[in-house]
């Protein structure tokens, strides 16, 4: 996340994955960071149902101190207590999964409209990679954007592009309509890959997308988990 410096110039929240259910049909993040303007700390814990792609009843979880001398910390475990009870009903603590790809933002040198990824943490390596390949897609301007961006606001497209080692070519989400939660985007880059094997269940993958979106100082950056079973 940016810091002092960042502050001016708008803010990147911070990824950090925390787990799958045992069947791999909840997957949990945390996003933290300092905002840019109000130089509040914040904590968001999301909990994302896989065979749905959508949030659980009731989340995100957020947390947020009014409060500019306020410590990071202390968004986090306000954060953390308030998410406690689903964290230890879902068990995502005990079920990690893999970081199997992962480019920040701040990363140089890195395709950031495609990321390719091992899906296991094993050597030598069983089986072949995947890949995954997004693109912007200019969407209908709304109302609460227009000022903001006159050059219009953008959804994504994430295919599958590369299964196991071989060529494929599989829709994974495409974007019709953006939603408030984002809201004034303007870019979109692929960075990374959280992959889980549930036992007797069908693997599951989650894209990371990292959302650039129009903010109080620059761009803000703010993630997305996107799940796919490959």
């Amino acid at each position: 996340m940016l810091a002092t410096a960042g502050a001016s110039a708008g803010d990147f929240s911070t990824f950090q994955t925390l787990g799958f259910s045992p069947d791999g049909k909840v997957y949990a993040f945390e996003e933290f960071g300092v905002q840019d303007g109000s130089g509040f700390p914040y904590s968001t814990i999301y909990f994302i149902d896989t065979q749905k792609d959508a949030y659980l009843p009731g989340t995100p979880i957020r947390a947020r101190i009014d409060d500019e001398e306020a410590d990071l910390a202390k968004a986090r475990a306000e954060s953390r207590d308030k998410a406690k009870n689903l964290i230890a009903q879902h068990k995502v603590l005990s079920n990690p999964g893999l970081l199997a790809a992962f480019n920040p933002m701040g990363e140089a040198g890195v395709d950031r409209k495609r990321i390719e990824y091992f899906p296991h943490a094993i050597e030598p390596m069983v089986g072949g990679s995947y890949a995954l390949a997004l693109e912007d897609i200019a969407l209908d301007m709304t109302d609460k954007c227009r000022d903001l961006t006159p050059d219009g606001i953008k959804g994504f497209r994430l295919k599958l592009v590369r299964r196991d080692g071989q060529a494929a070519d599989t829709v994974v989400h495409e974007d019709t309509r953006v939603p408030e939660s984002r809201n004034c985007p303007h870019s979109y880059q692929i960075s990374g890959a959280v992959t889980f094997n549930a036992f007797g269940a069908e693997p599951v993958h989650m894209a990371l997308v990292l959302v650039r979106s129009f903010g109080f100082e620059g761009s803000d950056g703010r993630w997305i988990a996107v799940p796919f079973r490959p």
